[in-house]
């Protein structure tokens, strides 16, 4: 590798974009976005053109070009993507979901009607493959999970550190009125629905969280999910729902609300919850109750900075925050979202982590564990709530 770290994207869409930020905010580590490929020619190009990078007609003359790909493309091209650098010797970067089950490739299949221990097996054999090639090229898979690198998160881990705490229940939420992607809904392209979309996020900042705990505790080993609890739902096809327009609601065969109940190796639990029914902004929060301590993680909304608009217009060009739905009466504009998100911290700790050869925060294994608490409450959910094993 050279002195400086190159890094190329796949996919030109909005991850693209705020991954692109998020290397440009990397300090102490020399870091090159070199250039970005894609599908769309016409995508790639007209990404190369606004950000100041090349466009790369093909994976391969872009792994050619760089150190680093950053895999950012729906998830069911994720491990094939992520393998394929890896076996051309390249640290990847996989936004979420890391990796899943996305169907038989059949145009008829419908993941709500499909056996969901199938799902399973090969959604964990989609772990395996990545983490073995991994592991033959020596190189590292770093997962871009924000939440860990959340300033809140981060914050509550030093507290869970130094004051030895020992964490016996987190309850978290990601909600929203239903995601922007044109990919999202369909199984075939997303995994799955709420659970893996949005669960994704508090589900791995709570694993992370008793990773950190296990690991400072005299043991030094990280506490793992043990049993999952789940049921899954979608409230905006039943016919008793009454469509008002302000809720997404073209799901094909996805759920859209879901909760999980995780119990640990120590016997502790967590209570994970995520939906598209969520109106007024995105909601995402942690709470952790400790023996001796008890702490509230707020990434959405914040109260930093509170205006109040009379006219809609008015703040036409102003961003507020995410999924706000009206710009009008009183608002919580994010001074700075990315930053409260965790994106620059999560860009500054993976390439740290590539120079100094060590693990990043959120690496693989936590990856593996995420993919496995997600696809093993789709069998407890098909199972009507039966508590069922995590897979090791």
């Amino acid at each position: 590798m050279s002195n400086t770290i190159r890094v190329g994207l796949v996919g030109a869409g909005f991850a693209a974009r705020f991954h692109l930020h998020g290397y440009r905010r990397v300090y102490g580590v020399p870091v090159e976005v070199v250039g970005v490929t894609s599908r769309s020619a016409e995508s790639r190009e007209a990404f190369a053109r606004q950000h100041g990078v090349r466009a790369f007609a093909a994976l391969e003359a872009l792994c050619e070009a760089v150190d680093v790909i950053d895999v950012c493309t729906p998830g069911h091209l994720h491990e094939a993507l992520a393998v394929a650098a890896l076996e051309r010797g390249k640290h990847v970067v996989i936004e979420k979901p890391f990796t899943g089950y996305y169907g038989s490739g059949s145009a008829d299949f419908r993941g709500d009607l499909f056996p969901k221990e199938t799902m399973l097996r090969e959604a964990m054999a989609s772990c395996d493959r990545i983490l073995s090639a991994s592991r033959a090229a020596g190189r590292r898979v770093c997962y871009a999970e924000n939440w860990v690198y959340a300033p809140a998160l981060q914050k509550e881990r030093e507290i869970l550190v130094k004051s030895g705490g020992q964490i016996l229940w987190l309850i978290g939420d990601e909600s929203h009125s239903g995601s922007h992607s044109p990919y999202y809904g369909s199984w075939r392209f997303s995994g799955g629905g709420s659970l893996v979309g949005k669960g994704c996020h508090p589900l791995t900042a709570a694993l992370y969280l008793k990773r950190v705990e296990g690991e400072a505790s005299h043991a030094r080993q990280p506490i793992r999910p043990a049993t999952v609890s789940a049921r899954t739902h979608q409230i905006t096809r039943l016919q008793t729902f009454r469509d008002a327009g302000f809720l997404r609601t073209t799901y094909e065969d996805v759920e859209d609300y879901a909760q999980v109940h995780l119990t640990f190796d120590d016997g502790m639990v967590a209570d994970i919850f995520s939906s598209e029914l969520v109106l007024g902004g995105v909601h995402n929060w942690l709470e952790v109750f400790a023996h001796n301590h008890r702490t509230r993680c707020n990434l959405n909304p914040i109260d930093a900075l509170e205006t109040f608009n009379p006219k809609e217009e008015q703040l036409r060009d102003v961003y507020v925050t995410e999924k706000i739905g009206t710009k009008q009466g009183w608002s919580k504009p994010a001074p700075d979202e990315d930053w409260q998100h965790g994106y620059p911290q999560e860009f500054q700790d993976f390439m740290e982590a590539i120079a100094h050869g060590r693990e990043p925060q959120s690496g693989a294994e936590l990856a593996r564990d995420t993919v496995a608490v997600l696809y093993t409450a789709y069998v407890s959910a098909e199972r009507r709530g039966t508590e069922v094993e995590v897979p090791r």
